[in-house]
């Protein structure tokens, strides 16, 4: 599904299940030391899919232990992200070289729980995902944008290093061409000399799943 809405640049591994088999490395297994084993088999499968994605790009076997609030920390050169959720787990990476940050998240295609948009979105989201066409196989509207608002954030944090809230961006979904436009709403980082203060993406629905990805050119 991601390779269907990311550059040729990022190499992608997904996984529609859990993989037998997959190991951690011992930085890696410290993350998650006490997780029950729901929890456990995400974390080992999504890295999975990134130990193969890094290989896609040539780069030797290495953990991918947790950073700062939970970020992967990936080697020298690399920019990358990874998502999972019910039925569903991947990683994309890329050369810092050719993209400097990338993006990803996976969620249910299915409504949000009631009150979760009121926290999630602005007001001007929330007018746009009312007025979004409502029509057999569409996206459910306002879990895209919890979708698209966390592949900002996954984006945004490896570069700026700072936390962004889900009221600190903007987005406006296009429902036929499968992208979405962010409005950073805080000071971005310098990127290439120039503040950051706008990000692009493409969704896609499929699979019963929703899937979302940035990817910064460099």
């Amino acid at each position: 599904m991601l390779e269907q809405i990311l550059p040729p640049e990022v190499a992608v591994v997904e996984a529609f299940g859990d993989l037998p088999g997959a190991r951690l490395f011992p930085e890696e297994e410290a993350a998650i030391a006490r997780a029950v084993p729901k929890r456990r088999t995400e974390f080992v499968t999504a890295r999975e899919c990134a130990h193969a994605a890094l290989a896609r790009l040539g780069e030797p076997p290495a953990p991918i232990p947790r950073g700062p609030r939970g970020a992967p920390v990936w080697p020298a050169g690399v920019a990358g992200s990874i998502t999972h959720c019910t039925g569903y787990r991947a990683a994309a990476v890329a050369r810092t070289s050719e993209i400097i940050t990338v993006g990803l998240d996976a969620e249910p295609d299915q409504p949000l729980p009631d009150g979760v948009l009121d926290v999630i979105s602005r007001p001007a989201e929330r007018a746009q995902i009312a007025d979004l066409p409502a029509r057999p196989g569409a996206a459910c509207w306002d879990r895209l944008l919890f979708c698209a608002k966390e592949s900002v954030y996954k984006a945004w944090f490896p570069v700026a290093q700072e936390w962004l809230g889900f009221e600190d961006a903007e987005i406006v979904i296009d429902p036929a061409g499968g992208t979405f436009t962010v409005r950073l709403l805080v000071p971005g980082p310098l990127v290439a000399g120039s503040p950051l203060t706008s990000l692009h993406g493409r969704w896609l629905a499929d699979r019963g799943l929703v899937v979302t990805a940035i990817a910064l050119p460099a």
